[in-house]
């Protein structure tokens, strides 16, 4: 199975924006900057986790992009199916009726590739939907010798959007 890259870039994007202070953002184009990846795609990307609930899209001078949730209630599954679709991966289009020899009777159990492929992506899903981007970040800091620390905050300090209120 392959991900877009958007889905990279929308993990990437929430970590950033969970590091913020309260009532801060960051604009589409400073986390563009910070990844690397051209800031239309991932403002497409951004546009659809604000649409499913998981960023709060802020209008004006200091506004941008920053959580609409906790990070600890957003999973890599909210994610993906923000930026995927909820599709499932394999969708069978029943080809076992089809060609020269097709099944001379509609099959009356579902296909067993279908029920195999279905079940191992309710494991992929469970497994994303049990990763937090909380767990995330404990993982990575955690990991960390101070040098991802760093480099976030020195981003952060340029390019972070604080809001006067402090919501």
């Amino acid at each position: 199975m392959k991900l877009g890259d958007g889905v990279e870039q929308a993990i990437h994007s929430v970590t950033m924006l969970s590091c913020l202070q309260p009532g801060s953002t960051l604009s589409a184009a400073a986390l563009a900057e910070f990844h690397g990846v051209s800031t239309s795609y991932l403002l497409k990307h951004l546009q659809a986790m604000s649409g499913a609930g998981l960023l709060e899209a802020v209008p004006g001078p200091k506004g941008g992009y920053r959580l609409a949730r906790k990070p600890e209630k957003i999973s890599l599954l909210d994610i993906v199916l923000a930026v995927e679709g909820p599709e499932p991966a394999f969708r069978c289009n029943e080809i076992r009726l089809r060609g020269p020899n097709p099944y001379t009777c509609k099959p009356t159990a579902p296909c067993t590739i279908n029920a195999a492929m279905l079940r191992a992506e309710q494991a992929y899903r469970a497994e994303l939907r049990r990763v937090t981007i909380a767990s995330i970040m404990e993982e990575l800091y955690a990991k960390d010798d101070g040098s991802i620390a760093a480099r976030t905050n020195a981003f952060l300090k340029i390019n972070e959007r604080r809001s006067a209120a402090g919501v």
